[in-house]
């Protein structure tokens, strides 16, 4: 198996384009061509885990933290990080991250945390919009109908008429156009000077902005007119519910506080969390709609307070938004970063072994909380 095989099936649930702007995921060390046989998950990519790897054999290592965030001046031995990339490379162990692309994502980490807490209706803070980059624009143009499959086909090669898993989308209508061609000009139908009604066909496909240029170039190229009529549409947003920034949840059944500690504990697999109770509220406050956020939430507590939750769960918060968030009325619940994703790996684990039967998949025994508590 190479690592293309792993990069596709985190496309087909994670797709990168669901990532936070500010993020960068995808294969971040290696080459597409490169073997992906063994596949060991990880939260952070630390020396201990990249050495794990190592010792294991193992091909690709998906990390869910990016080893790589901000630009390399050099790939050296003095960082740690620069250590991490140079040791991957030197043992062709690829790197592939998916960060904030799963916790968009419907099923990611966000909704496995859910999954511990209880039944009801679950939607994203902030509804994910952003198109597929092949669907950004609807390109447009009319030509006769003998003419639309060579059309088609020379812009399907080119990247337009893709939508999700189909290719060589596109949409026909019949009607008629006019037009008088100026002395001069060459019509492929009539003469110059003279009004024509031609039977045409208005030709409609999408395609990437950065393919855009490109399509408009072929259409040029393939059309039979001197002047083919185009029109280009930049499409709008469309939201999803199911997929964005954090979760709401409003419980089937209101849960007490502590109970909705307890539970949060078990799911994760850790022996603490820290709560914050909203003014005036106790351990045995009833509780049913809930916010929150895997990692470093406090960006989307707010939004989940004017969302109506009364709680909020994330992993780490500074000091000043907890109190803020507490004297708007709502509960902060704090499971430490790591420890609000780390449980989520034997979940991708899961999922990876239907989408990549052939391939070894494990999750690593070196990664783990820095924290310790005395």
């Amino acid at each position: 198996m190479k690592t293309q095989e792993l990069l596709l099936a985190f496309e087909s649930f994670a797709p990168c384009y669901l990532a936070n702007d500010w993020d960068n995921v995808g294969l971040l060390v290696g080459s597409t061509d490169w073997p992906a046989d063994s596949i060991l998950l990880t939260i952070d990519l630390t020396e201990a885990v990249l050495q794990e790897a190592i010792d294991t054999k193992i091909d690709a290592i998906v990390s869910y933290h990016p080893p790589i965030f901000e630009a390399l001046q050099s790939v050296t031995n003095r960082t740690f990080k620069e250590r991490v990339v140079l040791d991957a490379i030197a043992n062709n162990i690829a790197i592939y991250s998916p960060h904030t692309a799963l916790d968009v994502a419907k099923g990611g980490v966000n909704d496995w945390i859910i999954e511990g807490i209880g039944d009801g209706d679950v939607r994203a803070l902030r509804p994910f919009g952003n198109l597929p980059p092949n669907e950004e624009c609807k390109l447009v143009t009319v030509c006769p109908e003998d003419c639309v499959e060579e059309l088609r086909l020379a812009l399907s090669s080119v990247g337009c008429g893709r939508i999700g898993e189909y290719e060589q989308c596109s949409f026909t209508t019949v009607g008629t156009g006019t037009f008088i061609g100026k002395e001069g000009t060459s019509p492929t139908h009539g003469v110059a000077g003279e009004m024509q009604r031609v039977t045409e066909c208005k030709f409609e496909m999408v395609v990437s902005h950065s393919s855009l240029s490109l399509a408009i170039q072929t259409i040029r190229q393939f059309h039979p007119y001197e002047e083919p009529a185009l029109e280009v549409y930049d499409l709008k947003e469309r939201p999803r519910r199911e997929m964005g920034v954090g979760r709401r949840v409003l419980l089937d059944q209101p849960l007490q506080l502590d109970e909705l500690a307890r539970k949060l504990k078990k799911h994760l697999g850790i022996g603490y969390v820290r709560v914050a109770p909203a003014a005036g509220k106790n351990d045995r406050a009833l509780v049913q709609t809930i916010g929150l956020c895997a990692g470093a939430g406090g960006s989307v507590c707010e939004l989940a307070i004017d969302d109506g939750c009364e709680v909020f769960i994330t992993g780490e918060m500074t000091h000043h938004d907890v109190v803020a968030a507490a004297a708007r009325g709502c509960t902060v619940i704090l499971t430490g970063h790591t420890n609000s994703e780390r449980g989520y790996l034997p979940s991708l684990k899961k999922q990876l072994n239907k989408l990549l039967p052939k391939a070894k998949i494990s999750v690593s025994e070196s990664d783990s909380t820095l924290w310790t508590y005395f």
